[in-house]
């Protein structure tokens, strides 16, 4: 595939996978590609991949799948807080820890608490400082890739926000460090989002992009711009987020900067994504045969605890109202409505507090080809659900920083014009009744 200039190229490490996308000047897909790797679940309690599979060979594979592309720039995109030890080689020689795990446990961390503020990052830190005494360096998942495609460890900025107050907005604190036990050469180099940071392979290759938080590089592709417009990832995390001006987070919620001025994301992440649906339609036989609207029983999905609104890693699943009627087609329905369920508790808790009406639901990540999850979701919300055209937004979203890399792009929110609605899904009527009664039982066997 010849290059026309403007060809860019995202990638996004995933929980389940790495995904590529090489995108024109108009975010038109002229590329994709995607390399899984295992999520490994040593405890109950526990997260954590082959940093060394999925971190650094995972993006280089990535890129090498999209065959005749020859793009101006790239840039990685990664989940947060992430954290590995490596060696002088930049070869990470331990688990990659992953956000929820209890290594990352910390006194700080509550309902309610930004992430940059929770201090799980700097607990991994601790973690593999003494795990790994001989680490030469301690990097996320971005600056591992970045070492494997440019030669050097970047981290940018906003990724790095993920460990204040290490990260004190404007570097390294070195006094903090020290006192952790380590030195800022053992830390990636900081470089601002979106800004170019080296060459893929040598003086001659694409411009490498320093990076960027997976869940903002959705959200700049998304759409989900207006008053009363819900932004859902349906990835193995499920994260909600209503837009709305005010600044007013309900109890055990966040409200972050959205890239529009004026505008607030509030909302959170929750366990009851694809790690959870997978795991409990997973022994599930296949069904010919649809659910009946009224013989469903009733999910509390939390096998893992759960984030938002509770912060309670010790909560777990339960399955309530189960019956003779019940079959697999009625199981799996039960675990696609307890997604949809959190969603409607994050968006109804939001509109409460802020005044801000829900108005449709604009859903991303892979779970959008998901037809089941994709319905329940409507039903249980009673929300339109506009699915993106292209459901690997983080890798969509950094493919238009790798542009701003390369001064083809000065504005972030500009990058609203790349999104796109593939399919609209309404609530199903002959539902509603059913659906409606069994989210009175989702609370009640909720905390």
């Amino acid at each position: 595939m010849s290059n026309d200039g403007e060809i860019t190229v995202g990638i996004d490490i995933g929980t389940g996978s790495v995904k590529a996308i090489a995108a024109d000047a108009d975010g038109n897909v002229v590329a994709r590609s995607r390399v899984p790797h295992a999520l490994q679940i040593p405890q109950p309690d526990q997260m954590q991949h082959d940093a060394d599979e999925a971190w650094r060979r995972g993006p280089r594979a990535a890129l090498e799948q999209l065959g005749d592309v020859r793009p101006r720039a790239v840039s990685v995109a990664a989940m947060v807080p992430s954290l590995t030890a490596v060696d002088a080689d930049g070869i990470p020689r331990a688990p990659g820890l992953l956000y929820g795990d209890a290594r990352g446990r910390t006194a700080e961390a509550g309902a309610g608490v930004n992430p940059a503020e929770s201090g799980e990052l700097l607990a991994f830190l601790r973690w593999l400082r003494d795990a790994y005494p001989g680490a030469t360096g301690f990097w996320p998942a971005q600056s591992v890739a970045n070492h494997a495609l440019s030669g050097e460890a970047v981290l940018d900025t906003s990724t790095a926000s993920t460990a204040y107050p290490l990260f004190d907005w404007v570097g390294w604190d070195e006094q903090l460090a020290k006192d952790l036990g380590i030195t800022t050469d053992q830390l990636p180099r900081l470089v601002p989002t979106a800004w170019e940071c080296g060459r893929v392979d040598g003086d001659d290759g694409p411009v490498l992009a320093s990076g960027c938080i997976d869940a903002l590089a959705e959200q700049i592709v998304a759409g989900a711009d207006e008053d009363g417009d819900v932004m859902v990832i349906l990835g193995t995390t499920l994260i909600v987020w209503s837009v709305t001006t005010s600044e007013q987070a309900p109890a055990g919620h966040y409200a972050i900067p959205h890239t529009t001025p004026g505008k607030m994301l509030v909302g959170g992440p929750s366990n009851a994504g694809g790690l959870f649906v997978n795991w409990a339609t997973g022994w599930l036989r296949e069904s010919s045969e649809p659910a009946s609207p009224g013989a469903v029983p009733v999910w509390a999905p939390y096998p893992r605890g759960e984030r938002v609104p509770y912060d309670d890693h010790t909560l777990r699943g339960a399955l309530g109202r189960l019956d003779l009627t019940h079959d697999a087609a009625a199981l799996r329905r039960a675990a696609f409505e307890a997604s949809g369920f959190v969603a409607r508790r994050m968006i109804d808790a939001t509109a409460r507090d802020t005044g801000t009406s829900p108005r449709r639901i604009i859903a991303t990540g892979g779970g959008t080809r998901v037809d089941e999850w994709v319905q329940a979701l409507a039903d249980c919300t009673g929300l339109p659900v506009d699915c993106v055209a292209v459901p690997e937004g983080g890798a969509l979203g950094s493919a238009y920083l790798a542009r701003m890399a390369v001064g083809l792009e000065t504005n972030m929110a500009d990058a609203c014009r790349w999104a796109r609605t593939g399919r609209r899904v309404e609530p199903d009527p002959a539902w509603a009744g059913a659906v409606a009664a069994r989210y009175d039982e989702f609370l009640a066997l909720s905390p």
